[in-house]
């Protein structure tokens, strides 16, 4: 009895820890993340799209549960479809409407925020904020996969800094200069 009133109280424990755990981790007024903001306006809708599902397919997608990388890389497959025509806005928004339901079922917290940046890293050529949005959650999930689930929020950020400093790298390396239709952001952040 005793033994199992122990197994309980540490589960509720996790559980409390895991839900104080922040879906995305970031600053949105860090230079870092400020730089990538600047960047993303000098870029067309296709390679801001093309960045991102590179970069979840890259850093991401190796973090989600064996059970949903299936569903994930048709998700990131549609989407590069859809980006050359391919396939409709209305075929790539019936995937990914489809996919977001595996979220129901999903309680780890790289899991979710695994699943999130891919769901919205897809969705970056119709929604160029987008770019920056999926970045949160990949920070978050790869995070978490580093150093686990029970570390100090300031732990967190500082690990957050240097992954978004990585990404803003990896945004860099194919920004292509003078892009002829830059996509048009408001920020609302």
């Amino acid at each position: 009895k005793e033994s199992h009133d122990s197994y309980i109280d540490y589960n509720r424990i996790i559980l409390n820890i895991m839900a104080g755990l922040r879906k995305m981790l970031g600053n949105i007024n860090d230079t870092t993340l400020v730089s990538l903001m600047n960047m993303i306006e000098t870029q067309s809708a296709s390679t801001l799209a093309k960045w991102a599902l590179d970069y979840v397919e890259e850093h991401v997608l190796m973090l989600c549960h064996h059970a949903f990388v299936e569903d994930m890389k048709i998700a990131i497959q549609t989407s590069r479809q859809y980006i050359s025509q391919e396939r409709t806005s209305q075929e790539l928004k019936k995937v990914l409407k489809d996919t977001k339901v595996i979220l129901k079922d999903v309680h780890d917290p790289v899991n979710m925020a695994a699943i999130r940046a891919i769901l919205t890293a897809c969705a970056t050529y119709d929604t160029p904020t987008n770019a920056l949005g999926f970045t949160f959650y990949a920070v978050a999930a790869i995070v978490y996969s580093e150093v686990g689930l029970f570390e100090s929020k300031q732990k967190y950020d500082q690990l957050a800094k240097e992954k978004f400093k990585d990404i803003l790298y990896s945004f860099q390396l194919i920004a292509v200069n003078d892009e002829v239709n830059p996509v048009k952001v408001k920020w609302y952040c």
